[in-house]
């Protein structure tokens, strides 16, 4: 691998910390899902570092940024995607986000167009409408908030090594590469409560976005990555297809074999789809 940089940079006014691999190549900005941070992007920047100038920011309350008491949901990180592009003078960039970080690339496409050339959504939580967590009440979001941030606190508890070890443990994550780990479990680490207490009692959509809503305003090329339901995949074909119906602009791309970690569980069919993407809709126009 070669040298990384990493430092801050002030947007939507608050600090944001990023990590970068550089060169004269056209930028990629990767923007981790819930829990996770940049860093978790490690392996799939070092597939494609040769080819593009990959900035992976931690979001707020993730990793090393700031991490206000409130604030945190897809409008407000997309303001914060929005002003470290605009900081960073990437100009029009790419940009994929997962899960969480899908609905701010989302979120960031529709409502900065002048921003980002083309977006790259991995699993992003569109819920159909039969779905336990799109149907769930109050006190079921609840319940599902608090058992996740027991988990939080549990972690923060460990030691990194033990954490690592937790993230083995009953053969959660078989299909992941070794290096996947450390990150994962240092983001675990480092996420701030606040980002609980932000988000407390608040249901996906008021946190998210309405994905009917936002769908139809996105206007650059964009590539929605989903994969098996059954294996934890949060888009369902479904889904998938009113998407495609609802915009021209978004391509389906299915990973049979994969649940909502997608990249982690079929890294080299993600990076061909993604290489494949990008050079149709991206790379061509910076040669």
């Amino acid at each position: 691998m070669s040298v990384w940089t990493s430092d801050d940079v002030l947007a939507n006014g608050i600090r944001i910390h990023y990590h970068r691999t550089g060169g004269d190549k056209p930028p990629l900005v990767l923007f981790h899902g819930f829990s996770d941070n940049g860093l978790c992007w490690t392996r799939v920047a070092q597939a494609l570092e040769q080819d593009y100038d990959l900035i992976m920011p931690d979001a707020r309350g993730h990793g090393q940024s700031e991490a206000p008491e409130s604030a945190y949901t897809a409008r407000e990180h997309a303001a914060d995607l929005a002003g470290l592009i605009q900081a960073l003078e990437l100009g029009k960039p790419a940009v994929m986000g997962h899960s969480m970080g899908a609905a701010t690339t989302a979120t960031t496409a529709a409502l900065y167009p002048e921003l980002v050339a083309v977006a790259i959504l991995e699993d992003p939580p569109w819920f159909g409408p039969d779905s336990p967590r799109a149907t769930a009440t109050p006190e079921e979001r609840q319940a599902f908030s608090k058992a996740r941030l027991e988990r939080i606190q549990r972690f923060k508890e460990m030691t990194l090594e033990q954490v690592i070890e937790a993230g083995h443990a009953g053969n959660e994550h078989p299909a992941w590469d070794e290096i996947e780990f450390e990150p994962w479990a240092q983001a675990k680490q480092q996420i701030s409560l606040n980002v609980f207490r932000g988000s407390r009692g608040r249901g996906i959509q008021e946190l998210r976005g309405r994905w009917q809503d936002l769908v139809p305003q996105i206007q650059c090329p964009t590539l929605l990555v989903t994969a098996d339901p059954e294996m934890g995949a949060i888009i369902t074909p479904e889904v998938a297809q009113e998407v495609a119906q609802m915009n021209a602009n978004i391509q389906i791309a299915r990973l049979r074999g994969a649940g909502h970690n997608i990249r982690r569980e079929q890294f080299d069919l993600f990076i061909q789809a993604v290489t494949n993407f990008l050079a149709q809709t991206y790379t061509s126009r910076h040669n």
